[in-house]
Order: structure tokens, then C-alpha cells, then sequence
């Protein structure tokens, strides 16, 4: 059977004057894009501007709720009510879905940022705030998540239509956690080691852990984050070897 898989990547996440011309890049690349809804950056402007781009690239787009932490982009874990957590995730996803049906864009799914994402991956408490938060709206959207995780339990609990995700640029622990971007060796920039991982992942469906393991791994979608070193370059190369290798890139 041809092998598939859905590209995504984060993007209307615009911390330089660069931003725009960055997502330009890389949307030919990709099939589904998780964009920024005002949690940890983003705005009107910058959510209005990626939604028409990926609309003209035919690219699904994607809510893309974090923590409200804009001072630390999101990637700190917040100690925050739980009425009040679910409330900014609603809001963040509320927005972007106004902004998407007025261009006439329909919201595919819904991918926590950041220590929003890991903390839901690891912990029952945090992963049930998401997933209400979500189940509470009724979207009829896709929730891509770390496959296996606290966060997959519970939002299939709750009904919700889960996405298994794996990552191009990080680096896996033994437990198939991300190996946390405050360790050494975190993050992935060099095509070679990126190509290696999503070979493994979509071909073999394992990854090479930081010590050396290999594991099997479920990736639905694979993503590549906008702000890692290359990236314009690293989603052309993605694209390329995945064709190469008989691989379609498909939104799910």
C-alpha cells in the first residue's frame, strides 16, 4: 500500500519583521498549518494573513492554542485556574475560527502549543482542561496530540476525533517524551539527522531516541516547527525526500 501522511507546521507565529516571508515559504511545502490564535503570539492581522495564504496554497488550517504567556512564547508551563485555562484555549480558538469562516475557511484541528502540549501530554489534570475546553465548543475538528499520551486517553474519552503526531525537528526520551529544549541536543537543525527521523518515522514508524533506542512511534501527522534553524529549507527537503520515497503528503 502507498504510504501517506499529513506535513503540518506552526505558523502566523511572526516574532521578527521576517515572519510572513518565513510562512510564504514554507506553506507550498505543507498540508495542514497550526496557527497562532493570540496565546503566546498572534493576532488579527497575522491569523487573517496565514488563513488566505493557506487557503491559496490549499492547506488545512489549524487552531493553535497555548498557554497566554507571550513574554515566554508559550513555553512555560503556567499555573492557572482550571476555569480560567479552559477559557483562554476557547478564546484563542474562537477567534481564529471567526477570522477563517469569514474567509471562507473551514477549521480542520485544533494542536496545543508548546508546555500547553507537553503538559497535557504528561498530566491527567491538564490534558482534561484541554480536552473539555475543545469538547465544550462542538467543533467538528481533528485534535492532533502525542500519540499514546494523557492527552490521547482523554480526549478520546470525551469523543473527540484524536490525530496521532510525531515531530521532525525534536528529540525523543525513553518514554517517548520530547526531550525538553532546556536539555542539550533538543532539537533537530541538520537535514541529514530531520530526513533520518521522518524516514524512521513514516517508513519504518520508529524514532531513535536521545540514548539510542529505537522505538516504535504512531505519527499520523509529522511536524516541523517554523522557528527551528532552516526551516524554509528543511520543508523543501521534507517535501522532496517524502515524494522520493513514495510517500503522499495529505492533510488527514
Amino acid at each position: 500500500m502507498k504510504k501517506k501522511i499529513d506535513l503540518n507546521c506552526d505558523l502566523g507565529e511572526w516574532r521578527t519583521e521576517h515572519g510572513p516571508d518565513l510562512d510564504r515559504a514554507i506553506m507550498s511545502y505543507i498540508s495542514s498549518c497550526n496557527i497562532a490564535c493570540g496565546g503566546h503570539i498572534g493576532d488579527e492581522i497575522s491569523m487573517r494573513w496565514t488563513v488566505i495564504l493557506a487557503k491559496k496554497n490549499r492547506v488545512k488550517v489549524g487552531a493553535h492554542p497555548g498557554y497566554p504567556d507571550r513574554a515566554g512564547f508559550g513555553r512555560r508551563q503556567l499555573e492557572m485556574d482550571t476555569e480560567k485555562l479552559k477559557n483562554s484555549i476557547k478564546n484563542q480558538i474562537l477567534s481564529l475560527k471567526e477570522v477563517a469562516e469569514a474567509e471562507g475557511v473551514h477549521l480542520h484541528h485544533i494542536k496545543p502549543h508548546g508546555a500547553l502540549y507537553n503538559a497535557a501530554s504528561k498530566y491527567r489534570d491538564i490534558a482534561k482542561s484541554v480536552a473539555e475546553a475543545i469538547y465544550e465548543l462542538g467543533l467538528d475538528t481533528l485534535v492532533y496530540g502525542q500519540a499514546d499520551s494523557e492527552f490521547e486517553l482523554v480526549t478520546r474519552k470525551y469523543g473527540l476525533k484524536f490525530c496521532a503526531e510525531a515531530f521532525a525537528d525534536r528529540v525523543y526520551e525513553d518514554d517517548l517524551k520530547l526531550r525538553s529544549r532546556d536539555l542539550k541536543g533538543s532539537v533537530l537543525h541538520q537535514k541529514e539527522e530531520v530526513l533520518s527521523q521522518i524516514f524512521e518515522m513514516v517508513i519504518e514508524g520508529k524514532v531513535t531516541t536521545y540514548s539510542g533506542k529505537k522505538l516504535p512511534i504512531r505519527a499520523e501527522t509529522i511536524c516541523l516547527h517554523s522557528d527551528t534553524k532552516g526551516s524554509e529549507g528543511l520543508a523543501r527537503n521534507i517535501h522532496q525526500f517524502l515524494k522520493k520515497n513514495g510517500v503522499t503528503i495529505t492533510s488527514v
